[in-house]
């Protein structure tokens, strides 16, 4: 099963593991046993790693901006716990950090991860995070605007690739917490 969307053909991702981190292929994989639609949902592209970043990458592959989902490590500290989330958000809007995913985190403060600390515990290539495959201990929380039967694309866990699948599906991954308005603007 091949799919078109922008300027670039989509393949399964089951069947493309050198197109995706290891938890990542690891993740679809075992979601797929599970759910056996979700191997043909599900799909991966090869890109430019240079063209990674959302803006770079709609540009170059005629994708519409609304279609990609940015994905945010975020952690706060809480009677000396640290809390940590990935948040999927359109990219045309980001995520409330300051209220909503504090609140959620239920801390005084939340902030992006650095860069390095995220690529370093995720096991993913910065430009290319993705809530598929991320570690246990993260919570992924996920903007109700990302829903939808349209296609949405996150990362792959590398830079040379991108995933996409319907947004209603990504709602329902493995340990998607469903939140309204924890996107703003």
């Amino acid at each position: 099963m091949t799919t078109a969307l922008g300027t670039l053909t989509w393949d399964r991702a089951v069947d493309r593991p050198d197109l995706l981190a290891a938890s990542t292929h690891a993740a679809i994989s075992g979601w797929a046993a599970v759910e056996p639609a979700v191997a043909d949902a599900v799909v991966v592209t090869p890109i430019d790693p240079d063209l990674a970043d959302t803006a770079a990458m709609t540009d170059a592959y005629d994708l519409p901006l609304a279609a990609s989902v940015n994905c945010v490590l975020v952690a706060g500290r809480r009677e000396g716990v640290e809390r940590t989330a990935a948040c999927l958000v359109r990219a045309t809007t980001r995520a409330d950090v300051n209220n909503a995913v504090k609140r959620l985190l239920d801390v005084r403060k939340a902030s992006f991860l650095p860069m390095d600390r995220a690529t370093a515990e995720s096991g993913m290539e910065y430009g290319g995070i993705t809530p598929l495959g991320l570690p246990t201990g993260y919570r992924v929380l996920a903007d109700a605007a990302v829903g939808g039967d349209d296609l949405v694309i996150i990362g792959s866990g590398v830079r040379r690739s991108k995933v996409a699948l319907p947004g209603s599906l990504l709602l329902r991954a493995p340990g998607v917490e469903v939140v309204d308005g924890l996107a703003i603007g």
